[in-house]
């Protein structure tokens, strides 16, 4: 007959839900084991740093905010306005969650790669080529998840804050990505 013990008190998902609770912007490990009411060692056994942490956060945000219907070459500019309200609700519903992407720091390759993947899909539906296709993505991952951090960040942007809507409208009527026109000055082939 198996030994009947004590429930386990952790799990990804209660320490997953304990940190967006809390916020990311000051969040410890030491914090989080409290807020969990177990030791800290005990959160090390299933969180072994804050990068795995942020791994298991970034996994979750991931999930809800790609959208669940594929895009088509009709509805590619509407999948990506929908991925870009949807990381501008999840991402700034947690304190400090947009900071920290928006700052440097290594992506969690499953999550990202997932918004990656999806994203440049669109792209390439759009009728940019693979490479294009990456660029877009790049530039309108960089300027979302920029414009996200800069609104959680609390900048001064005077009596009058940048719109989300207007913003978002500007960059994806310049996407997908075309080829550039060189710099004037710049030798031949210079790619930065």
């Amino acid at each position: 007959m198996a030994k009947v013990g004590r429930p386990a008190r952790l799990n990804r998902e209660r320490i997953v839900a304990a940190a967006l609770e809390t916020g990311l912007d000051a969040l410890t490990m030491r914090e989080l084991a409290t807020r969990l009411e177990v030791s800290h060692s005990a959160l090390y056994r299933w969180v072994r740093d804050r990068d795995e942490l942020f791994d298991l956060v970034s996994e979750v945000m991931v999930g809800r905010i790609v959208p669940e219907k594929e895009p088509t070459p009709d509805t590619w500019r509407d999948w990506l306005a929908e991925l870009a309200w949807s990381m501008h609700d999840e991402f700034l519903s947690v304190p400090g969650y947009a900071a920290r992407v928006a700052a440097p720091h290594r992506h969690n390759p499953v999550s990202y790669g997932l918004l990656r993947d999806r994203a440049t899909r669109a792209f390439e539906l759009a009728g940019a080529d693979g490479e294009l296709a990456v660029q877009s993505w790049h530039i309108f991952s960089i300027g979302v998840i920029t414009w996200l951090g800069a609104q959680q960040g609390a900048h001064d942007f005077g009596p009058t804050a940048p719109r989300f809507d207007l913003y978002l409208d500007t960059l994806l009527r310049g996407l997908p990505a075309r080829l550039p026109v060189e710099h004037p000055s710049a030798p031949p082939g210079r790619r930065d």
